[in-house]
């Protein structure tokens, strides 16, 4: 099988788990406990914190609550920060962040979003066009996950800043961290991301926080993650998330640089005139997402696993939907909409898969246009 819907999740990586196993099975004490082994366990959580916290921002100004997952994570600083006036993001973001803003409506709280260009980018003058004196929050995602996308969200931030200081600025990093170069200015206030998207396993996620920023928590309870996130810790998925963004971080710029070539070289062995291509060229090196006009995307997904491959046609969170919310806000016609398959791809991702999918593609949209 070759996988290429990575950006929907990626194979836990097995050196990872292999490390963070024995706390499933030996160390698997609560690390509220009070003697040995429960203090052991919660010093590994902190070690593990602060190698998650340094691979992207500055320790002695932001601090990690660590979540279930990117969702968790982007609900809790949403409603955390927008709790008056009017908060403002972009209609390219994932459903956890456009979700939660139309949430915001029944809190009071008037939600604004800006338009984007045809591959899903922000149009930041229109973005700034939104934002006045009473604007609490601007949210906007890091890497596009339909197109790859990638937003400048320093320069963005820092214009913000620099008009009300006082407004907060977040960031949906789940396809950011561990892919491409990342580190939090002084002006972003929160950052979100995910482990099962770098090689970890589903269910652990973290928000990055400026240190003095106070925030709500969403679950109540034990008072664990510094009472901002309730429950006992899931050793497992915290430890392994570690050491995958460990592993992820020692090779991130090669990584990137080799994926960014098969990119391309996919793209240059599929028939262009049956496949348009939807991400830009400066996308994230992750993600391609290409569209077969006039065709079921869905249909031709099915069919590539048939043939040993597996394409995703979009995000796994709007599968339940004919069409992609953030693509519509492309500007793409139905019939584009229609055919979208997202190729991702991962650092174990091969030459040889490349090429082989290209054919399996290639030949699944011929078979699908004869029949039409």
């Amino acid at each position: 099988m070759i996988y290429l819907d990575n950006a929907a999740t990626t194979r836990p990586d097995p050196a990872a788990l292999g490390r963070a196993q024995r706390f499933a099975t030996e160390n698997f004490f609560n690390p509220s406990a009070s003697y040995g082994g429960g203090f052991a366990v919660s010093s590994e959580i902190a070690a593990a914190r602060e190698s998650l916290l340094k691979s992207i921002a500055d320790p002695a100004r932001f601090e990690l609550i660590f979540t279930s997952g990117g969702t968790e994570a982007d609900n809790q600083a949403i409603f955390s920060a927008a709790k008056r006036g009017n908060a403002v993001t972009t209609a390219g973001e994932h459903a956890a962040v456009e979700r939660a803003f139309n949430e915001l409506k029944n809190r009071g709280v008037e939600p604004r979003f800006a338009p984007v260009d045809r591959y899903g980018a922000v149009d930041g003058d229109a973005l700034f066009d939104l934002i006045d004196e009473k604007t609490t929050l601007v949210s906007v995602i890091h890497v596009n996950n339909e197109t790859g996308a990638v937003n400048d969200i320093a320069t963005l931030a820092k214009r913000v800043k620099q008009k009300y200081p006082r407004c907060l600025f977040m960031s949906d990093g789940v396809q950011a961290y561990g892919k491409i170069p990342v580190r939090l200015t002084q002006d972003i206030d929160l950052y979100s991301f995910s482990a099962h998207k770098i090689g970890a396993l589903k269910g652990t996620g973290a928000l990055v926080k400026r240190k003095d920023l106070a925030l709500s928590p969403l679950i109540h309870g034990g008072g664990q993650e510094g009472t901002l996130r309730s429950g006992t810790e899931n050793v497992l998925g915290i430890l392994d998330f570690a050491y995958a963004a460990e592993k992820k971080f020692s090779a991130l710029a090669a990584d990137a640089k080799r994926l960014a070539g098969y990119r391309e070289m996919l793209w240059g062995l599929l028939d262009h005139a049956l496949l348009t291509r939807l991400s830009p060229e400066n996308s994230s090196p992750y993600i391609l997402t290409v569209s077969a006009e006039g065709m079921r995307g869905e249909v031709l997904s099915r069919m590539l696993w048939e043939k040993g491959v597996v394409v995703g046609t979009g995000s796994a969170c709007s599968s339940k939907h004919r069409f992609s919310r953030v693509l519509q806000a492309c500007g793409l016609k139905e019939s584009v909409l229609d055919g979208v398959l997202r190729i991702s791809f991962s650092p174990e991702t091969t030459e040889e898969e490349i090429q082989l999918a290209a054919k399996a593609i290639n030949a699944a949209v011929k078979e699908f246009k004869e029949k039409l």
